[in-house]
Parts: C-alpha cells; structure tokens; sequence
C-alpha cells in the first residue's frame, strides 16, 4: 500500500492528487451517508410494516372480542394494494379464520400470547418464496375461551423501496465524484497559478542575474509568503555572490602587479650565474609563477564572464581558421605529439577571442593528457557548427563527464597529473560557449572528445 501511494506521488502532481484524494474523501463519507440513509429508510419502512400489522390486529380482535362474524369476515380481507395475511386460532391453536389467500394453510407463527398481549417475530413462510414477513401476534378473551390473532404483513414493499434509493444513491455516486474532482481539480489549478509563475521566474534565475525576483500574489496567503521568502533569499544571494565576485576580480587584479614583478626577476635570475644546483629550482619557481599567472588571468576572465557575460563582440567567426590555428600553436609546442586536423569551412557568429581560448583550453587538457596523438576536427552536425578535440588518452568515466566542466575540479585518476592546469580551463570553455547559445559534451571514448557546438552564421554561407 505504501509502495502504491509513494508511485502515485512520484507521478502525479498536486492538481491531480488533490483531485483525487477529494475525489476518495468525498466517496467514502457518501459511502457511509448512502448506507446509514439507506438502514434509516429500511428501519423506518419496516416500522411502518408494523404499525400497519398492529392496527389491522386491532381491528380484528374487535371483530372477535365483539363475535361480529361479519365485522370479522371484512377485516380479513386485504384492502386494494396490501399484501396482508390474517387468521385467527382457537385455544387448541387450530385455525378458525384466514384470509382467502391463506385457504387451509397451518398457522403463520407459533406465537401464543396472554389475552392483551402483543407479540411480533419476522419470518419467512412456506408458500411465500424469499419474501419476508412480520407477523403481530395478539391474546384475545372470549367467552368460549383464549383466541390468537395473527397478522402477517409482507416486507416485499420495503425491499423494493430500500433496493430503489440504494441503486439511485449508487448510480449518482459516479457523476458525483468526477464533479467533485473536476471542481477540485480547477480551483487547486487556480491556486497554484501562483506557485507555477514564481517556479518559472525562478527556473530563468542564473548566476548573472540575481537581481531578479519572483512576482509576489495580491492575496496575503500562503503562497504570497512564500513568494516574499525567495525573494529575500535571492537578495542575499545576490549580496553573496557580488561579494564574491568583487574579491575575485579584486584579489586578482591585485595580484598581477607582484605576479609580473616576481616572473621578471625569475627571467633575470634564470640569466645571471647561480650556485650549483639552484637552476632547477629557478626553473621550478618559473613554471610555478607561470601558472600562477594563468589561474589569475583565468580567475579575471570568469569574473569578467559572471559580471557581463563572455561574448563582448558578435563577428564572423571560422572555426576551421580556429582549429587551423590551433593545430599549429599544438604541434610547435608538443613536438612529441601528433596533431591532426580534418577541417571543413564552418562559420559562427561571436567574439572570435573568446572562442578561441575556449578551444585552447580543450586542445591544452588534450595535449596533457594525450599518449600520442591529438585530432581537431571541424563538421557540420545537425545544422549545427561543431569543433571536436579527441586525445588518445585514459578518458574520462562516464559519471564524471558533467563534473569536469565545474570550477577547480580536477579528477583523481590518470587524467590528472602534477603539471596539470588550473581546474578552470573547461570551466571557461562551458560558460563562452553557452553565451554564444552552443553547448558542450564530452562523447563516449575511447580516449577523450570534447565536442563544442554552435549555431551557424545564417546570412552567408560557409567559405
């Protein structure tokens, strides 16, 4: 039963399961209503039954405490539309009167009361199928001795009655529940209205633009304070986030200045005579300070990217004259290496810098990576623009394929080695490529390919 419920909520939504559970209460207390209606009806038609035997018992023990044989002969007559049986026993109990539909048939009961006494039992009789009757059975003294009178009303009418109500009750109990939940159903619709505008305000809140809020309902209800709660929670994330974002371009602008000052007086250092054995650690500290330097320029231009977006320029760009470019800074600084290119003219629309140190990027995490060989290929796909970078690598897991692209994450397998970048280099890759409405993926291997897709330039054609 849980496991049922726990499915229903995982598929259905708050419209639909409230619908439903209105739907379920509203059944179930009709339910209830319709059969306690239903034994009222029947209790007090059954009552009526009897009160009816009663008084026909009385008139029939007035017929005989009087010895009027003509009152009595028109009291054992039913009346037009009854189904009555009477008869009337002497004190040995056998049968002095019946009714005509009776004829010589035993005695409807074996109830003997005391003169005045009334007595009733609910029985069914030999010559009537499945029809119950009640039977009122009363004491009469006469002067040749005790007589008993006993009055059989038939309860046909009232099953049929009872059946009646019971069928109607359960052929509107169908229309009323889809009512019931269709009205559930639009007025919880209505109410979310609401709720459905702030998730779609808040579904286009990215990093960039926390400045927006979601709209706050005229109505001072749930919804309404609900809707006032994230937009003080935006407020402070935007307050954080700016925070953050002038540390950064703060602390990295600062560092430049003693950044520049320290790899100048390593190049100095590196030219004028050492002692023995200090020129590998000059050499260390240059590479250290070079890479320092390129996580600072990788911090600025993600703080240039969070504030203002990554795409300053909108030019024709190909993307083969990239990729071009790139085989040839690849190939001239990783002579160990094989860099290939297989280039089909392909041109884009965006800022040709950006896009070309998001394609550094992929083709450096490449070349650290590769055992021989780097590909740049350059396609049409789908009518999209594509730029693919496969390296002969160990490849990235599949469950790590979405969280490489995140800011300093470097994997803790093969793929990382001492001498590996910043963390950021795909990172920027990602965010340059989404300003310019393209997407990255990393495809299944072997190796590693990272394939860049862009919109093509739709007013010329590709060169």
């Amino acid at each position: 039963m849980s496991m049922a419920i726990g499915w229903i909520r995982r598929r259905l939504g708050v419209q639909l399961r409230s619908a439903l559970a209105a739907a379920a209460v509203v059944g179930a207390a009709f339910a209830v209503g319709a059969a306690a209606f239903v034994y009222l009806a029947r209790v007090d038609l059954a009552g009526n039954v009897d009160a009816a035997a009663r008084q026909r018992a009385a008139e029939v023990v007035a017929a005989v405490t009087a010895g009027d044989q003509d009152a009595l002969a028109q009291t054992l007559k039913p009346s037009p539309g009854e189904q009555t049986l009477v008869q009337v026993l002497d004190q040995s109990g056998r049968v002095e009167a019946a009714s005509a539909a009776l004829g010589d048939a035993a005695p409807l009961s074996p109830l003997r009361p005391r003169p005045g006494q009334l007595l009733r039992e609910q029985r069914l009789l030999p010559f009537a199928d499945e029809d119950p009757f009640r039977i009122a059975a009363e004491g009469v003294a006469t002067g040749s001795g005790t007589r008993t009178v006993l009055v059989a009303q038939s309860l046909r009418p009232v099953n049929e009655s009872t059946e009646a109500v019971a069928a109607i009750l359960a052929a509107g109990l169908v229309p009323m529940l889809l009512v019931v939940g269709a009205a559930v159903f639009w007025f919880v619709g209505r109410s979310l209205r609401p709720v459905e505008a702030i998730r779609r305000r808040v579904s286009g809140i990215t990093a960039r633009d926390l400045h927006a809020r979601v709209p706050v309902p005229t109505a001072r209800d749930e919804v309404a304070a609900l809707a006032e709660t994230m937009n003080r929670m935006l407020e402070r994330l935007e307050t954080a986030v700016a925070s953050q974002r002038r540390f950064v371009a703060d602390a990295s602008h600062e560092l430049r200045s003693p950044l520049a000052t320290l790899r100048a007086g390593l190049d100095r250092l590196a030219l004028a005579p050492v002692p023995q054995g200090h020129g590998e650690l000059v050499e260390l500290l240059r590479r250290e300070t070079s890479r320092l330097g390129d996580l600072v320029a990788d911090l600025l231009l993600l703080a240039r990217i969070d504030e203002r977006g990554a795409t300053g320029r909108r030019d024709d760009v190909d993307l083969d004259d990239l990729a071009y470019t790139e085989r040839e800074r690849l190939a001239g600084q990783h002579p160990d290496l094989t860099v290939r290119a297989d280039l089909t003219p392909v041109r884009v629309t965006g800022d040709a810098h950006d896009l070309g140190r998001a394609l550094r990027n992929l083709a450096d995490n490449a070349a650290r990576h590769a055992r021989t060989r780097v590909t740049l290929r350059v396609s049409v796909c789908e009518g999209w623009g594509c730029l693919e970078v496969t390296d002969d690598g160990p490849g990235v897991p599949a469950a790590d394929r979405e969280r490489i692209f995140d800011r300093f994450v470097r994997l803790d397998d093969s793929r990382t080695r001492p001498e590996g970048g910043t963390g950021l280099g795909l990172a920027i890759t990602r965010q340059v490529v989404a300003a310019h409405g393209g997407e990255v993926q990393v495809l299944p291997g072997p190796g590693m390919t990272v394939r860049i897709r862009l919109p093509r330039h739709v007013d010329s054609e590709d060169h």
